[in-house]
């Protein structure tokens, strides 16, 4: 089962922390769970944060390096890709790893991951921190980027 092996998480302090979510707009059921998780993650956590929604996956690596080229702290990347019967999913996945993986280095600041890979709607609506999801892949995504923002700045204080 994905999420096998998961750490326990402390809550964390991130007050003073800029977060931007940058959140895909397709498989509006799917995409709102995962929008709301990570709300929550950093609600919990105090840190201030806007939404930026975006048309699809595609899109989430360009407008993830703006955000953070415009002084985020980190951003959280949400989107939701269901495999089709042509390579479309094969193509719009990679983009948005890759580009996202490009982002976090090329900035140096963090990019939570919360882009849902599936095969078919069920397996998102059981990541999705709904009702009745067995994982919150939204709150892990921002837990994420969170955790990584705080220890970069202990890094480099």
């Amino acid at each position: 089962m994905s999420g096998t092996g998961a750490p326990e998480r402390d809550t964390i302090d991130g007050s003073g922390l800029n977060i931007v979510i940058v959140a895909g707009q397709w498989h509006e059921t799917i995409a709102n769970g995962l929008l709301e998780g990570a709300r929550r993650a950093l609600e919990d956590a105090g840190a201030s944060y806007r939404v930026v929604p975006v048309p699809g996956s595609f899109e989430l690596p360009v407008v993830a390096k703006a955000a953070l080229d415009a002084g985020a702290d980190a951003v959280v990347a949400l989107g939701v890709i269901i495999r089709g019967g042509t390579p479309h999913f094969e193509f719009v996945s990679s983009a948005a790893t890759d580009g996202l993986t490009r982002v976090a280095l090329d900035t140096g600041k963090p990019v939570g991951f919360g882009v849902l890979t599936l095969d078919d709607e069920a397996q998102g609506i059981d990541r999705a921190g709904l009702p009745g999801s067995r994982e919150d892949k939204g709150f892990e995504a921002a837990d994420a980027a969170l955790r990584t923002a705080l220890a970069l700045r202990e890094l480099r204080a």
